[in-house]
């Protein structure tokens, strides 16, 4: 079969509206590898959007996820429940940041997580009310998408959103966005548009993930807490995509140390099984009652078998510590092509979170243009990437923690051949 056969057979069967990044058709994976449908070999800086920081087909998470099925697939939690649900829990209630009491529930995505995030708020505070951020992504159902700080392509067409949902721009100094700015946006806020007294829950990402890789500085998500703390608010964090070693930390609010009432987790939890999760106060967790929460598939056994060996592979791979490293050699061989590519705005991320920022070089404006050409000239060479961000013109890195080192130099020299060659 060839990718192009396959790509004709998937518009006739496969509804528009799920897009595509490549026309390549993975037919086997190996760690940060991926051989398509005519054989050719690509090296994954994708991983399937930040699923995979323990690689492809990891030999632990692989053979767990096999000794579940030869034990059984589905149950449903609710019905007949299964120890390793609990004792995933367990894991997670010790590893997630906070000192007090946790509770946890699983389910199948991380907009669900969200879902279930924003539900548990409501159902502890009586308040019904949300503020999110500009740039801000936590999904494609309604909620997600109410919660999310871009239209496109996630809000056209799909008529009214879920109300109570408050915006407020997100610090991003690059463009020209301070702490100050987006701290007197919510005051305003609560001024004009919001009765502080009606607010759930404030839900920030410790790193935006589709907004462009932005890190939430520390004064801002101190301010939050604060603030929070104030009104009677919850704080939410969003780590869907910034959980699980990618930023240097098993999830990114540890870096600045502030703590949040409720967590969100899925895509690296699962090691590439769905599954995802929410971890919070105790107390909180148990405000719904019975049959509140929950879903048919959520906490499936064999994704948690395979999250209990992806929490296994984070620990005795030290993929925390290797997250630095590469992100640092990564970041300081972007930096050597800033004198000869002045399309570079900016680079960042903290650990191996991180993405590269362009604009016109005549203009100064964001070039959506330019990042893509680098995305494909890049895939032409055998190397997956993304662009995320509000204007398109950032390129985000995910590739697997454990990526081998050769692999790694191999990527990165095709990544500074498609930035020299987009200027061509």
């Amino acid at each position: 079969m060839s990718n192009a056969s396959i790509a004709a057979r998937r518009t006739e069967a496969i509804s528009r509206g799920v897009g595509v990044t490549t026309q390549i058709y993975a037919a086997r994976a190996r760690n940060s590898e991926i051989w398509d449908a005519e054989g050719r070999r690509y090296i994954d800086f994708a991983s399937g959007i930040a699923v995979l920081n323990t690689g492809h087909c990891h030999p632990k998470v692989i053979a767990a996820a096999k000794e579940q099925l030869d034990r059984f697939t589905h149950t449903c939690h609710q019905v007949v429940p299964y120890e390793n649900y609990v004792h995933l829990a367990e894991r997670l209630n010790r590893l997630v940041p906070g000192s007090f009491a946790k509770k946890t529930i699983f389910v199948t995505t991380g907009a669900e997580a969200v879902e279930n995030a924003v539900k548990i708020a409501r159902a502890a505070t009586g308040r019904s009310a949300v503020v999110a951020f500009s740039g801000g992504f936590h999904g494609r159902t309604f909620m997600g998408m109410a919660l999310t700080g871009k239209v496109a392509p996630y809000k056209i067409g799909f008529g009214s959103m879920p109300g109570d949902v408050f915006h407020v721009p997100f610090p991003v100094a690059l463009h020209g966005i301070s702490v100050a700015d987006s701290l007197a946006a919510l005051e305003r806020l609560f001024k004009a548009d919001v009765d502080p007294a009606r607010v759930a829950a404030i839900i920030v990402e410790p790193v935006q993930g589709e907004g462009g890789f932005y890190e939430s500085p520390r004064d801002f998500l101190v301010a939050l807490r604060e603030i929070c703390d104030q009104r009677g608010i919850l704080l939410i964090a969003d780590e869907v995509q910034t959980g699980f070693a990618r930023t240097g930390r098993m999830f990114a609010m540890e870096r600045p140390g502030v703590v949040a009432d409720i967590t969100t987790m899925a895509k690296s939890l699962g090691g590439g099984f769905p599954l995802a999760a929410v971890t919070g106060r105790a107390e909180l967790m148990d405000a719904p009652g019975p049959g509140g929460l929950g879903g048919t598939y959520g906490g499936n056994p064999v994704g948690i078998a395979a999250a209990h060996a992806v929490l296994d592979v984070i620990e005795e791979e030290k993929l925390c510590d290797r997250a630095s490293l590469l992100g640092a050699r990564l970041k300081q061989r972007l930096e050597s092509l800033r004198e000869d590519v002045p399309e570079i705005a900016d680079i960042r991320g903290p650990g191996f979170m991180n993405a590269i920022e362009f604009n016109d070089a005549m203009k100064g404006l964001p070039s959506e243009k330019f990042a893509g050409t680098v995305r494909l000239k890049a895939l032409e060479r055998g190397l997956i990437l993304l662009t995320c961000g509000v204007y398109g013109n950032v390129i985000r890195f995910l590739s697997p923690i454990t990526i081998e080192d050769s692999v790694m130099n191999e990527a990165l020299d095709l990544l500074e051949a498609a930035i020299r060659d987009a200027r061509a």
